[in-house]
């Protein structure tokens, strides 16, 4: 039996929440239902390595059916390795069990995290303090037509963090919605073309939508290496590593799949049976598809084995109308393991008070909500649940209080206002970890009845939401009257513990999520925006986290890598692009922004300054930095901050600056094949050492390291063909069909001046002003950087970055 249905199993009605064994609910007498008695322990184990960590220990004192083995399972909750499974009262040993019953013999129990190691697992890792790995990544999205998305539009997806960038009404929000509607964790925001097809071509699509309704989103995902290896073990495939799959979503909400699955595999496996008769291996041999099978049986005399075994297979055919059996039984697999989307806006705002009756109400509406019908039905009429509702019922769900403990006679004050109460000081001590702009707010969350209020908060208790302020005396306001970004921040913890817990109204179930936020902390202070970036990044670790802004201080400048900019173009609609370089400059401004601000807080913040003439010197260190230490070689010191200077006439202006603070500053410049004046007059002043200052082409000929030589610049340490490469490719639209290649280059020391002139031989414009942005090729480099570089191009740089080093 594979393991993932073992591990999956539905737990037993035993213990308390979090605490619960599950059932093995298998025809493998190794795994038969647990007994009535089980027991949890919280202890210290040790694994296969010696390291110790915190573990939960689970001891099933009796099998159903094998009542004399007792079986323990423990794993470590601080890292991904399993010790082992072993029998009750062992120490675990290795991380495989013998299960001489079950078909495919020994079963490896070992699992690359603790989220589903352990047989008992019941399905609340959050309850138990287990880190939840995130199984399916999303890797590229499709949206269009949607909205003012004319055209589809294809985004690749970063792995942790995406940023989206553009002006006001450029598209921004309209992507997330999209995403958001193609698989809401609420089950509630779904398509409906008269709101969401562009409005221009509705009255001729709604005459197609109901035979052929359009699709509007494509989502791609991948498996972590894990999982994949799962799968393909459940499943007897041979998936290769960069596997991936695509759900596509129409506007009906109607789901095609698709995954692409070879059967070979999995047919070769079911060859393999030693029950099977030698007349069914040869019938077996000709077979492309499972489903095929019983017809390239029902001519053979078979035996009481191969009856058997084809009966297994004859049901497994059953079980679907799929044409490939095996992708309807990848898809079972994979279902439930997908992330759905959590969104969150600027109108999921807590309200200052609530009628809780009122709430209750709607809650048991929106309980007949189930189906993307359903919804569209509700959105017609009336909506039960408003943002609002919402928004208590997370805040109710963080005290463990339902909305019917308030309604339900004798539901006990005291009781209900103990554990508001307690979630109140929770969330002042979480708010305040990150919402540094007063640390003297309190949290006060009370319950109380006002007949002499306007309906509906003249019936039933009604919740309020207060915040103190102990640095005036202790004078409490209306939630809603405080700042914007206060109330912002606040509601939107709320909002991301309800969804963490899976408990909106209409269970999504227990799903990974990927975090949609639209415009978060837009009315925060500069430096609380600094402050939410953390906590973004916090969430990045367990979430993909997908985000809109225009504000500088919302952007990482060293990640340019996940940002994608939107566009809203004349005559073509919303567009969406990871190059930056072919972007309107009003739509780039915030990047810009962010990298000066970065700049300028390094002047003042680090103590070690490596100064560069550009931009552009400042990527490629950077990025060529980090592939050198992923190969185990010397990069640029962490603690060492790069700092462009605009051009080699400024170098003097930072020196002064930078030197002034008792900072330590060494310089990387350009060499033009001439000492330059202005720096030998800094060593003249002693403002700077003659060692610190060092200049590219002393590291361009790896023979003679440490002498300048010909002219060059950064681009001069990489290949020209590679360099032509990304060239090439920033600047795809305005080449169109040509490209350029080394051969065409006139001779010359520095590549950029090469390219220039070949530019202007042939009358090739890539901007009115003549040249190129030496930028926009850098700026590729790093968002899409490549896998390796050339021995020498490394050794080049390593060079560089060791004589940097052992200037400070």
């Amino acid at each position: 039996m594979p393991l993932s249905q073992r591990t999956r199993a539905k737990p037993c009605a035993l213990g308390d929440r979090g605490t619960q064994a599950a059932c093995v609910q298998a025809d493998c007498p190794c795994w038969a239902a647990c007994a009535p008695s089980v027991t949890l322990q919280r202890g210290i184990e040790r694994d296969e390595t010696g390291r110790s960590g915190g573990a939960i220990h689970c001891e099933i004192k009796a099998l159903a059916g094998n009542s004399a083995t007792c079986l323990g399972f423990c794993f470590r909750l601080d890292a991904g390795s399993i010790p082992a499974a072993s029998k009750s009262g062992e120490r675990p040993q290795l991380a495989r069990l013998s299960c001489p019953s079950c078909p495919d013999g020994e079963q490896d129990t070992r699992d690359t995290q603790a989220r589903a190691a352990c047989f008992w697992y019941s399905g609340r890792p959050a309850e138990i303090g287990i880190s939840k790995e995130r199984i399916v990544q999303l890797v590229s999205v499709q949206v269009g037509p949607f909205k003012s998305i004319d055209q589809p539009q294809t985004v690749k997806i970063d792995p942790e963090v995406t940023v989206f960038v553009g002006m006001n009404e450029a598209g921004k929000t309209v992507f997330l919605q999209a995403l958001h509607k193609s698989d809401d964790a609420a089950g509630v925001a779904v398509f409906d073309p008269v709101e969401d097809y562009p409005r221009k071509d509705l009255s001729a699509y709604l005459r197609q939508h109901t035979t052929k309704p359009a699709q509007v989103t494509k989502l791609t995902y991948k498996l972590t290496a894990g999982e994949l290896d799962e799968l393909n073990r459940d499943l007897h495939t041979n998936l290769p590593a960069d596997f991936e799959f695509s759900l596509l979503r129409h506007y009906d909400n109607t789901l095609r799949i698709q995954l692409g699955i070879d059967e070979k595999p999995v047919l070769d496996h079911l060859r393999q049976d030693s029950r099977l008769s030698s007349d069914v291996r040869a019938a077996l041999a000709a077979v492309t598809s499972v489903r095929s099978i019983p017809k390239a049986t029902e001519h053979l005399s078979l035996t009481d084995n191969d009856k058997g075994w084809l009966a297994s297979v004859q049901q497994r055919i059953t079980k679907t109308q799929w044409e490939s059996v095996t992708q309807a039984e990848a898809w079972n697999w994979l279902q439930p393991r997908l992330p759905k989307f959590a969104f969150f806006g600027e109108y999921e705002l807590l309200p200052s008070k609530l009628n809780l009756t009122d709430l209750a109400r709607r809650v048991e509406q929106a309980k007949s909500i189930t189906t993307p019908q359903n919804a569209q039905q509700a959105k017609a009429s009336q909506k039960p649940l408003e943002p609002q509702h919402r928004a208590v019922l997370a805040l109710l769900r963080m005290a463990d209080i339902s909305v019917e403990d308030f309604t339900r006679p004798g539901g006990g004050y005291e009781s209900l206002k103990a554990r508001l109460e307690a979630i109140s000081i929770k969330l002042t001590d979480e708010i305040l970890e990150f919402w540094k702009q007063n640390e003297d707010l309190e949290v006060e969350v009370d319950i109380r009845l006002d007949p002499d209020e306007q309906p509906p908060f003249n019936s039933g208790p009604n919740i309020y939401l207060r915040i103190k302020n102990r640095r005036h005396r202790g004078v409490s306001t209306p939630f809603h009257q405080r700042s914007r970004g206060f109330t912002w921040f606040f509601s939107f913890l709320v909002w991301f513990d309800s969804v963490q817990h899976q408990l909106a109204v209409g269970d999504p179930g227990d799903r990974d999520l990927i975090l949609l936020l639209d415009e978060p902390g837009l009315n925060l202070h500069a430096l609380a925006q600094a402050d939410f970036l953390r906590y973004i990044d916090r969430l990045a670790e367990k979430h993909q986290v997908l985000y809109t802004t225009h504000s500088p201080f919302m952007v990482h400048s060293d990640r340019l890598h996940q940002v994608r900019v939107v566009e809203d173009r004349v005559k073509v609609g919303t567009v969406l692009s990871d190059n930056v370089s072919n972007s309107d400059p009003r739509t780039i401004f915030p990047l810009q922004a962010a990298l000066g601000w970065t700049l300028a807080q390094n002047l003042f913040i680090s103590e070690r300054n490596l100064l560069v003439e550009g931009p552009s010197d400042l990527l490629y260190l950077q990025a060529i930095s980090s592939l050198l230490e992923a190969q185990g070689r010397v990069g640029l010191r962490e603690e060492v901050t790069i700092v462009p200077t605009g051009g080699l006439d400024k170098v003097v202006t930072f020196v002064a600056l930078l030197g002034a603070n008792g900072l330590k500053l060494a310089v990387l410049h350009d060499y033009r094949g001439r000492p330059e004046q202005k720096l030998e007059d800094l060593v003249k002043q002693k403002m700077i050492a003659p060692k610190a200052l060092l200049d590219v082409s002393q590291f361009r000929d790896l023979a003679n390291i440490g002498k300048s030589s010909r002219a060059s610049d950064i681009e001069d340490l990489l290949p020209v063909s590679l360099y032509l490469d990304y060239f090439n490719r920033a600047f795809s639209q305005q080449l169109g069909s040509t490209k350029v290649t080394e051969a065409d280059l006139p001779a010359g020391d520095r590549v950029l001046d090469r390219i220039e002139r070949h530019l202007s031989t042939t009358r090739i414009h890539i901007r009115p002003s003549g040249g190129f942005n030496h930028y926009a090729v850098a700026s590729l480099f790093v968002s899409s950087p490549p896998s390796s570089l050339d021995a020498d191009a490394l050794a080049r740089f390593e060079s560089l970055f060791r004589a940097v080093n052992g200037l400070f």
